[in-house]
Formats: C-alpha cells, sequence, structure tokens
C-alpha cells in the first residue's frame, strides 16, 4: 500500500522579515494540500533583537557562535515572536497550526556540537525526531510549526540549523511518509548563473549533481545546502525541491527538483 504524502516546507529569514512576503507565503503554504509541516529560521530577527539589548552577535563562515546570552535571545525570538506570529496569521487562514521547538513533545533531540576548530556554543546537531509523537499532532489535523531550536534530552536547548531540522524531519518521517521537502528561499532554484536568475536547473540527480560540481555551478553556500539534500534523500526522503514560495503552486515549474 502507498504512503501517504507529507509536505516539508522550510522558509527562510528574509521571508519572515518582510511582512508582505511572509503573508503571501502563509497563505500558499495554507493552501498546500495533503499533511504538511512548516519550518523556519529568524537569524535576522535574533540579530536585530540582540542588538537591540546591546549583545554582540559572533558569526563564522555563516555560523552564529551561540554563547549563554545568544541562546536566550534566540530562545525568545525563534520560540516566541517569529513562531507565534506565523502559529497566529497561520490560524487566520484556517490552518489548525501548533508552534514548537524540539524540547515539545520530546521531538527532536541533539548532541551538543563537539569542539573542534571553533567553540560554537550551544549549538545542536541533530541526533533523533520522534516521528511517532510528531505523526500524533498531524493524525489529529494539527500542522506543526518547528523553530530551530532541539533540546540535548537534559534540560538544555540547542540552537540548530533550520534546513538541517528541515531535512532531519523529512528523513524521520519518511518511515511513516512519502515525504517531500520544499526549501523556500529568494532565488527561483540552483542557478546555472548565478547572474541570470532565470538559468534554473530544473532537475538534479547524482550524475548532473557530479557534472554541477565539476563545472563549478555548485559552490560557496549551494555546496552544504545540495550535500545536505543528498544526504536527506539517501536516506528516505522522496523529492527535493528548491525555489522561490511560488513553487508551492500548481502554475510554477521553475523551479529545481532533487532526486537520487
Amino acid at each position: 500500500m502507498p504512503k501517504e504524502k507529507l509536505s516539508i516546507v522550510k522558509i527562510g529569514g528574509n521571508i519572515i522579515e518582510d511582512e508582505t512576503s511572509l503573508i503571501a507565503f502563509l497563505k500558499l503554504f495554507s493552501n498546500l494540500e495533503g499533511k504538511k509541516i512548516l519550518v523556519h529560521g529568524g537569524g535576522k530577527r535574533a540579530t536585530s533583537m540582540a542588538s537591540k539589548l546591546g549583545i554582540a552577535s559572533n558569526m563564522i563562515n555563516g555560523r552564529r557562535i551561540t554563547d549563554a546570552e545568544t541562546l536566550e535571545v534566540i530562545t525568545m525570538v525563534y520560540g516566541g515572536l517569529v513562531n507565534k506570529n506565523v502559529v497566529a496569521k497561520l490560524q487566520a487562514l484556517n490552518t489548525n497550526a501548533i508552534g514548537l521547538t524540539g524540547a515539545d513533545i520530546n521531538s527532536i533531540t541533539s548532541d551538543k556540537r563537539p569542539v573542534k576548530d571553533i567553540d560554537f556554543g550551544f549549538v545542536g546537531d541533530v541526533k533523533q525526531v520522534a516521528h511517532e509523537s510528531i505523526d500524533k499532532l498531524i493524525q489529529a489535523n494539527f500542522t506543526p510549526v518547528f523553530c530551530a531550536i532541539t533540546h540535548d534530552g537534559n534540560g538544555q536547548l540547542l540552537n540548530t540549523n533550520a534546513d538541517t531540522i528541515t531535512s532531519q524531519v523529512a528523513v524521520g518521517m519518511s518511515h511513516l511518509y512519502e515525504t517531500s521537502i520544499y526549501y523556500c528561499f529568494e532565488l527561483n532554484g540552483v542557478l546555472e548563473d548565478i547572474n541570470d536568475k532565470n538559468s534554473v536547473v530544473k532537475h538534479i540527480d547524482s550524475k548532473t549533481y557530479k557534472k554541477l560540481l565539476e563545472k563549478g555551478i555548485i559552490a560557496d553556500g549551494m555546496l552544504p545546502k545540495l550535500e545536505n539534500c543528498f544526504d536527506a534523500l539517501n536516506n528516505g526522503v522522496n523529492t527535493i525541491n528548491m525555489g522561490n514560495t511560488s513553487m508551492l503552486t500548481q502554475e510554477n515549474d521553475n523551479f529545481t527538483t532533487i532526486t537520487l
């Protein structure tokens, strides 16, 4: 018997920061058919709030160093301000959302990242996703909305990359569903030419991926994203889609789909 489909959608900070874009996205998400989960970041809002509180934000290679003060801000912003704002707007669109961190219903546990060259502080690497617990919410017709916070099972919250949470939740839920990921960001997808926003590579599989790597088309910030994608596909996820929010509609086919 074929598995039921489940969509896991991730939105980035630029959509969260712009009220008009956020409302437009949430309308698309609400209209998305079938069972679904939303994952969001909020790094820009956290940086702004930290600045107002006189707390410096320390980034290395695009990753936030999360000391104890920064973790407090992240918990307030991700788990409170952003998450509840998104949930309230979804309720207004008749989507019965429930806002969660990884600590809620013990849904996502992480290990604190070990110190190698850099001490990232209270940053978590996902260890386990409680897919059966999350499914109880889905079966009760709730739409889970995860922020980028997990926990270690011993009372410690951990700042965790939202892209990673998305892929790991999709891997976990693939035990029960045919899972698809939608990474929504500013670009139309993976671009052949970074200066031409319409040069979308519409389909990437393992062979295409190697060719794009050799040509240097996939580089910089797109490298870890794509590595993450193939890791998820190799661990049970069915398809991954990357592009702007309009890929959630039936009309738009100008985005990147990644399969094995």
